[in-house]
């Protein structure tokens, strides 16, 4: 059964960090693309960052660019979302979706783009 969860979500003051963690099961995540999705209340889900099947080029919204990182622990079969320097603006559902198909991820901004999601993790950024 093809299954991604997602972990780490917490409640954070802005300046802080938090990790969060993709775990895959039943299928390998170093063959698909990866992209971290966030909702916030009363908004559209939007991609947030990505990382490319088998070269792991990753790639980042303009919004997150600096502030997060994207990575892949292949023996874990886990993704990573590094957050770092978290602001009120990121508060959300976290979300991990799994796409087969490769190539750049400019080609994945879009939510119908991928085929595997997780439940989500929230995050709240507040004082």
């Amino acid at each position: 059964q093809v299954q991604l969860v997602e972990s780490g979500g917490d409640l954070v003051q802005p300046g802080g960090s938090l990790r969060l963690s993709c775990a895959a099961s039943g299928f390998n995540l170093d063959y698909y693309t990866i992209g971290w999705f966030r909702q916030a209340p009363g908004k559209e889900r939007e991609r947030v960052s990505c990382i490319t099947k088998n070269d792991g080029t990753t790639y980042y919204e303009d919004s997150v660019n600096g502030r997060f990182t994207i990575s892949r622990d292949n023996a874990k079969n886990t993704v990573y979302l590094q957050m770092n320097s978290l602001k009120p603006e990121d508060t959300g559902v976290y979300y991990c979706a799994a796409e087969p198909r490769g190539g750049h991820c400019i080609l994945f901004a879009a939510r119908r783009s991928y085929t595997y999601w997780g439940q989500g993790t929230q995050v709240t950024v507040s004082s």
